[in-house]
């Protein structure tokens, strides 16, 4: 139970999907990530967001609804519009802020553990 002064921890789906929902609104008024998203890889946000929805759900909850390749996904778009370390870091920049501004818990501090790794780990594979 959380108290007034609060914030609610990454432990429910619900509380996953508001995380995201506010971490793309973020990424997407980044004059450097937005038009990655949006031109680059030119997704549609109805269709995007329930599955990183169901990633994060599957990493911090251990749902297996999502069963996707993301590094496949990543390298299409590599080749398309290299990934750079700038961007990376923007990214995970982004999601500690996301995660700070409205959660606070083990998953919270988790989710920031494995997005971190996700960027190093992605940013290294993509490497030519």
């Amino acid at each position: 139970m959380t108290g007034p002064a609060e914030k609610p921890d990454l432990d429910s789906r619900r509380n996953i999907e508001i995380f995201v929902d506010a971490f793309y609104a973020r990424l997407l008024k980044d004059d450097r990530l937005a038009p990655i998203f949006l031109d680059v890889a030119a997704i549609d946000l109805d269709q995007h967001l329930p599955h990183i929805k169901d990633y994060w759900c599957k990493l911090l909850l251990g749902d297996q609804t999502y069963q996707r390749h993301t590094m496949n996904i990543h390298r299409r778009l590599h080749a398309r519009r290299p990934l750079t370390a700038p961007d990376f870091e923007r990214w995970l920049a982004h999601f500690h802020a996301s995660v700070d501004a409205g959660f606070s818990g083990p998953n919270a501090e988790r989710a920031k553990r494995i997005a971190t790794s996700i960027a190093s780990n992605m940013q290294a594979s993509l490497k030519p």
